[in-house]
Parts: C-alpha cells; structure tokens; sequence
C-alpha cells in the first residue's frame, strides 16, 4: 500500500510540475492564457508583416494560424468548441519594432478549463492545479446568481440570529392560516 505524500513533498511535486509545464508551453509557438469564459492566444511575428500576410481560419472547433504560403503556427481541433461570432483576430504591434497575431476565443462551454488551445498541442497543461479568479454575481447566470443570493441572505440571517427565507416562508403561512381560523388557539404552535 501506498502511502500519501507529505505537504511538503507535494508541494515539492507540483512546483517541480508547474516548472516544467512553464518550460514546455514556452517551446510553443505561441502564448496563451484562459479564464473560465474565454482564451486568448499571441502569436510573435515580424514587424514588416501587414493583416493580409496572416491566414487565420476560426470555425465552431477548428483553428489554423500561419503566415500566407508557410507552416502554420497553429493547426488542429479545438479542445473544446468556441462561438465564432463572438471570437476574433488582430494583429498588433508590440515592443521591438515586432508584432503579434492576438486571437480571441470565446468558449461555448464557460464552465470548463482547456489543457491546450488544440487538441494536437505538443503540450499540455494540467487543469486540476488551475486557480479560478474569484467571479462576480453579474458573471453568473440568473438563475445561478438567483440561488448564490439566498444562500448569503439565508447565512447573513443566521449569523445575525433570525430566521432564514425558508423559515420566513413558514411563519407567513402560519400567519395566513391564523386570519383565517381566528377560532383557533395557536399560543402553543411550533414550527420546525
């Protein structure tokens, strides 16, 4: 049996992990990064090179980046599908007299991380060690945003020693069915 690492030796682990999956996407020919909703892609190219030298090709899965008449920079499926119109290419001028090809992708799936930008990477990255950025309720969908604001209404009542929504909703049928059974003795009623 196998025992588990310590803190320290899967600290030790994952940093010699994360070291050498830096040095491997710094071989790539281009530089990527990604948050849970889109990724962006820079490719270096020369600074005499104008947009109509560059071929970039973007469909729902498939992306090809080159120089017209040259090996691609870029070529394969997607890891994961993206949307089309709302993805986009330009080419840029950076320091060094240099510029770069800059694409956006945006994701159809905002809930996954990709490993590589296209499936034939020569590398890739290890999605369960990436760190999200914290996200904001106006990301969230309505009806997740929805429900992540009852929970912090529901636990600031609690921290606050009064009743949550759902004990709320509760009380106010009782109140309800006392009006209309003014007959009744509910000194003695408990909810739970």
């Amino acid at each position: 049996m196998s025992k588990s690492p310590t803190p320290s030796e899967r600290e030790r682990s994952d940093a010699e992990a994360r070291a050498r999956e830096k040095e491997e996407q710094a071989k790539l020919p281009y530089k990527w990064t990604q948050t849970i909703k889109d990724l962006d892609v820079a490719v270096p190219v020369a600074g005499n090179l104008r947009g109509k030298d560059i071929e970039v090709i973007m469909t729902k899965t498939k992306l090809k980046v080159a120089i017209k008449g040259q090996e691609p920079f870029i070529d394969g499926d997607l890891t994961h599908a993206i949307k089309v119109d709302e993805s986009a290419w330009t080419l840029e001028s950076v320091g060094g007299g240099g510029k770069e090809v800059s694409i956006h992708l945006d994701k159809s799936n905002k809930m996954e991380w990709w490993d590589a930008v296209v499936t034939n990477a020569e590398y890739k990255i290890d999605t369960s060690k990436v760190v999200p950025e914290n996200s904001k309720l106006g990301d969230l969908d309505g009806e997740t945003r929805g429900m992540v604001e009852k929970m912090m209404y529901d636990q600031r009542q609690k921290e606050m020693g009064k009743p949550t929504s759902e004990e709320q909703g509760k009380m106010e049928m009782l109140k309800k069915f006392q009006a209309q059974h003014p007959e009744m003795d509910f000194s003695n009623a408990k909810m739970s």
